[in-house]
């Protein structure tokens, strides 16, 4: 049996097992509580019964007893299937009995006050047939009172056999109905989550477009389904920027790598008419190129790989006038600020988005950067903003996606590496605020860009 068990749990999933189980036990357990009830209700019955015949046996003995009629039977009572009938005068003599009852000494049991009856049961009764025996005693008020017994075998735990018996087969039946109702059910229930196991068993990274079937019910299997699907969408989507990030990467390091290649081997080509100055300049520059692409990826990684860098109190208007002052630039920067205003965030993140935003709006305007800091209800604002071409409405958008080429020529060429903007709107999700690229409040052509931040907690 444990060995049939055993394949039974190998050969089939865990949970149909352990819900099948589980219902099975449960279903015992009720049936069986049900069916010592029922043998409970059964012996209540019988018992109830049983003192019912008594109360007729001992009522037609007190019509005997008040007609007077005992001495001319001798003391004889009349009964037709070995009833266990017995009439006691005041004095404890017994003045009547049924033929199974002749000589055995008077029923003691209370008495009952005046014209009453008094049921119960007694273990210590002289009776043929048995140990404990049910009793109905009636009081007959003459001139000395009578007292008349009629006792019944008290009825054991199984009164009627053939009944219990039956009432016990239902007990397995129930079980086993439960088991296989149930292992019916949650294998209905559970085939649609076998076919998801065997589609996703199936997909791999080259086939990521599948998706799993979804039942037509909307119970939880359904939901189930659709979460499984918005996450291979969601897996889809990532691997396509993954591939479409390391195209560009490649596509990006292949220009500064090429040049240094041009440039060493025109130098080496003919060492004597080579500027070692300018080529030294030109391998510098490429260097520089691929070291600041390097950097940005390494920031990238960073930012995805985890968003717990440490935090701190970050006043943003000094923080703007270190990076204004920390490298010079091609065109003024002009920072206006209503004073000091505090964020709570990473300072070298900080620092990184607001190069970033600076360096860009460098290489893009056409006369001056201005930079704005002010304080809101619930926000710190961060404008930075430059008097160059500006971008197009659909572009804006599109300038934060990694290696974004634009038609207008503002785009990396112009000395970016492609990831910088991209850099500093993580780093703004990442301190839970936004970055957004939007047109020059005064109308006139530039681009601004709009940092917003949560002011710290308590402020």
């Amino acid at each position: 049996m444990t060995h049939r068990i055993w394949r039974l749990v190998r050969h089939h999933p865990e949970i149909r097992v352990r819900v099948t189980l589980s219902a099975v036990l449960a279903m015992l357990v009720l049936s069986t509580v049900a069916y010592a009830l029922m043998l409970v209700g059964l012996r209540r019955n019988v018992t109830a019964d049983l003192y019912d015949e008594l109360a007729a046996d001992a009522r037609r003995v007190t019509t005997i007893v008040r007609s007077d009629v005992l001495d001319d039977r001798q003391g004889r009572i009349f009964a037709s299937s070995g009833e266990l009938l017995q009439a006691v005068d005041a004095r404890g003599r017994v003045i009547g009995a049924s033929p199974s009852m002749h000589g055995r000494p008077p029923v003691a049991f209370p008495h009952p006050v005046a014209n009453d009856r008094r049921d119960g049961r007694s273990c210590d009764i002289d009776a043929p047939g048995g140990e404990c025996f049910l009793i109905v005693e009636y009081r007959v008020d003459l001139p000395q009172p009578v007292y008349v017994y009629a006792l019944g075998h008290e009825p054991g735990l199984v009164p009627q056999p053939l009944a219990a018996t039956l009432l016990g087969l239902g007990v397995p039946f129930l079980a086993a109905l439960a088991g296989y109702l149930t292992w019916a059910a949650v294998g209905r229930t559970l085939r649609p989550v076998d076919a998801i196991r065997r589609e996703l068993d199936e997909i791999t990274a080259t086939d990521l477009e599948r998706r799993v079937p979804v039942p037509g019910k909307r119970d939880e299997v359904a939901r189930l389904a659709e979460s499984v699907n918005a996450t291979l969408d969601r897996l889809e989507k990532a691997v396509a920027r993954q591939r479409g990030f390391v195209s560009d990467v490649s596509h990006e390091l292949r220009s500064p790598l090429t040049g240094l290649r041009m440039e060493l081997e025109l130098a080496l080509s003919d060492p004597a008419g080579t500027d070692l100055t300018e080529t030294l300049r030109a391998l510098l520059a490429n260097t520089d190129r691929v070291a600041a692409v390097a950097d940005d990826l390494l920031a990238l990684a960073r930012l995805e790989a985890d968003h717990n860098f440490q935090r701190e109190p970050v006043e943003l208007t000094e923080l703007t006038d270190q990076e204004v002052l920390r490298r010079p630039r091609v065109h003024r920067v002009t920072v206006f600020s209503e004073g000091p205003v505090a964020v709570h965030g990473g300072r070298d993140e900080l620092a990184r988005l607001l190069t970033n935003l600076l360096d860009n709006a460098d290489r893009h305007t056409s006369g001056e950067v201005t930079v704005v800091v002010r304080g809101e209800a619930r926000s710190v604002v961060l404008e930075v903003i430059d008097d160059g071409p500006g971008i197009a409405p659909e572009d804006r958008e599109r300038v934060f996606e990694r290696f974004t080429r634009l038609a207008d020529g503002r785009h990396r060429d112009a000395g970016g590496t492609g990831l910088g903007l991209s850099i500093s709107r993580d780093i703004a999700e990442a301190h839970g605020g936004t970055l957004v690229l939007t047109e020059r409040a005064d109308g006139r052509p530039g681009a601004r860009f709009v940092l917003r931040l949560p002011r710290p907690p308590g402020e």
